[in-house]
C-alpha cells in the first residue's frame, strides 16, 4: 500500500496518522478498517483548492450537488460492513469522487461501485486507476437497482438516502452478507440489513445526514 501514501504538508502521511488518531477516539476499532484509512491519500480525490481540508473529519463538495463522505462516516459504515472478516465481493452504490470505493479496495477482494453522474464517474475512474486499484470495477449505471449482473455480494454499500429499502437490493444479497446504507428523507439513520437463511434482519443505527438516492443517469 506504500505505493499510496503521497503528498506533502497537509497531505503528508503524518496529517493522514493525526485522522486515524481521530478516528480511533471517534470509536473506530478495526485495525483492518484504520490501515485501510491510513492508505488512502483522501486528498486526490478532492478539489486542490479544499486540500488542506482533506483529512478533517467534514464531508466536502466535489461538483454536481454530491459530496466526499467525512472520514468517520466512511470508516464506520466500513467497520460494519467488514463486521471482523475479510470481504469477498462488495457493491457500493453511489461512487461519487471514488474515495469510499479506494478504501473498500483496501479490505475487499472485489468491489463494483456505480455512478449516475457521467463526469463523476470518469473522474472516478481515472483516479481510481492512477491509484493502481485494479480490484474496482466502475460502472455508469443508475444503481437505484444496484448491480443484478454482479450479484451476488457478501457486501453493499449505499453511499445516498433511500426513502426505503430497495427489494432488488435485498435480493442482491448474498445469504450470510451485511448491506449498511442511510435510509429516510427529512430525518435519515443509517441502516444495517443482515441476511441469514432465515430471511432479513434490520438494526438502525446512527442519524446521519447523506444526499438523496435519484434515478436516471445524468
Amino acid at each position: 500500500m506504500n505505493s499510496l501514501h503521497a503528498g506533502i504538508g497537509m497531505t503528508s502521511a503524518r496529517t493522514r496518522g493525526r485522522m486515524i488518531e481521530r478516528l480511533r477516539t471517534q470509536g473506530i476499532q478495526d485495525e483492518v478498517v484504520l490501515a485501510a484509512m491510513s492508505s488512502v491519500p483522501r486528498h486526490v480525490f478532492i478539489d486542490e483548492a479544499l486540500s488542506s481540508r482533506a483529512y478533517d473529519d467534514v464531508s466536502l463538495p466535489i461538483g454536481h450537488g454530491q459530496t466526499i463522505s467525512q472520514p468517520y462516516i466512511v470508516a464506520r459504515m466500513t467497520e460494519i460492513l467488514r463486521n471482523g472478516k475479510q470481504l469477498g465481493r462488495v457493491l457500493e452504490v453511489g461512487t461519487g469522487c471514488g474515495y469510499q470505493a479506494a478504501v473498500l479496495a483496501q479490505v475487499a477482494k472485489e468491489v463494483y461501485s456505480v455512478e449516475r453522474i457521467q463526469p463523476l464517474y470518469l473522474r472516478a475512474k481515472k483516479q481510481l486507476f492512477d491509484l493502481k486499484l485494479r480490484n474496482v470495477n466502475v460502472r455508469y449505471a443508475d444503481g437505484t437497482s444496484g448491480l443484478s449482473d454482479g450479484a451476488p455480494f457478501e457486501g453493499i454499500i449505499m453511499a445516498c438516502a433511500a426513502p426505503a429499502l430497495s427489494d432488488a437490493l435485498k435480493e442482491q444479497l448474498a445469504v450470510g452478507g451485511r448491506m449498511v446504507l442511510p435510509i429516510g428523507t427529512q430525518e435519515q439513520y443509517l441502516y444495517l440489513i443482515e441476511r441469514t437463511e432465515a430471511g432479513f434482519r434490520e438494526t438502525r443505527l446512527d442519524a446521519v445526514k447523506f444526499v438523496p438516492l435519484l434515478s436516471g443517469k445524468t
